[in-house]
């Protein structure tokens, strides 16, 4: 994209927890003239230099090209993580949504997409070392999340081979959280039954340390900026974000003061499995396998080529995000509404 003063762009899912941070460093960018914001329903929240749009990219008649018409470049956000009982759901949002976002793109002739894909896209890898953009992508077969993913960068590929007058620029971020995201992925993940000692870890008398729970993390606000850069680099192709350090049960042992205390695989995923089968639990055992099995990610090509750097580190994001918890913190837009529980 040029970096020419004036330039607009236009972002799908952009009221959800990506969304809003994208949607807010854009707007703070003197670069960027414009911001179209679609989303399922328009918020309440206006941001400067941002218009609205309500869409629905599931839908056949979302008429995308008509949005994307002038655009200088896309950044697609736009996915649902519910219902996990149904993932046929799921499918037509993200998938065949996303596929309905990438010919657009086409038809619109945009210059630039941005993708968000994930970590989840990753096939099963180390958590002793990290890996860099050319891990195998073909994720966990039996989490729909990953799935879902991992489909998306193979769709990816065959549009960078039919279109390459596109800059395709794929992210692959860690888990991303923020304060005002802490509503949304607690109804998301937690369910309405999730117990108030997990929204006050200060309250557990243990950590429960299960084998292969070796994960990152990274503040929303932090993959904003790597958008907003790949706007303004000539790169393409994927890039890892994920901030230092890793958490395991030992690293958050020691910021909540609580005792890790080994938990066996299968005890955690029995747990897990029946919450899920009861529907108490939104989030899948099947998700919670493939978290044990992603690799570390090396982000050394984000560093490099767009100049990027996480601003806050893994520990900070994740003590602001259960800060958020405690207090239901959300934001002005309806799948972020605020919501104290328990």
């Amino acid at each position: 994209m040029s970096s020419a003063s004036g330039s607009r762009v236009v972002v799908t899912g952009a009221t959800g927890n990506v969304g809003t941070s994208v949607v807010r460093v854009l707007s703070e960018d003197p670069e960027i003239g414009s911001v179209r914001g679609l989303a399922r329903r328009i918020p309440q929240w206006s941001p400067p230099k941002t218009e609205w749009s309500a869409v629905d990219v599931s839908s056949e008649q979302s008429g995308l090209a008509g949005e994307f018409a002038g655009a200088d470049a896309v950044i697609h956000l736009a996915w649902a993580f519910q219902p996990t009982h149904d993932p046929a759901v799921t499918w037509r949002t993200n998938v065949l949504g996303s596929i309905r976002v990438f010919e657009a793109v086409s038809a619109a002739r945009v210059p630039v997409l941005v993708h968000a894909s994930s970590v989840g896209a990753y096939s099963p890898g180390p958590k002793d070392r990290a890996v860099d953009e050319s891990w195998p992508t073909h994720g966990w077969p039996d989490a729909a999340y990953c799935r879902e993913k991992a489909y998306l960068e193979r769709a990816l590929d065959t549009f960078e081979r039919d279109h390459p007058d596109v800059r395709v620029v794929r992210m692959r971020p860690a888990f991303l959280f923020k304060r005002e995201s802490a509503s949304e992925q607690r109804r998301i993940f937690g369910g309405r039954f999730l117990p108030a000692q997990l929204v006050r870890p200060e309250l557990l008398p243990f950590l429960p340390d299960v084998p292969g729970l070796r994960v990152q993390a990274l503040h929303t606000d932090d993959a904003a900026r790597a958008c907003q850069l790949a706007l303004h680099h000539e790169v393409r192709g994927p890039f890892n974000l994920a901030a230092e350090p890793p958490l395991d049960a030992q690293v958050l042992g020691e910021m909540l003061g609580s005792r890790p205390v080994r938990l066996p695989r299968v005890a955690a995923r029995s747990a897990v499995a029946a919450a899920w089968g009861l529907h108490l639990l939104p989030a899948s055992p099947h998700l919670f396998d493939a978290v044990l099995r992603l690799p570390l990610m090396d982000c050394t090509r984000a560093h490099t080529e767009l100049g990027w750097r996480p601003e806050r580190t893994a520990t900070e994001v994740l003590r602001e995000f259960l800060e958020g918890l405690q207090k239901g913190e959300g934001a002005d837009t309806e799948p972020m509404r605020g919501r104290r529980v328990g």
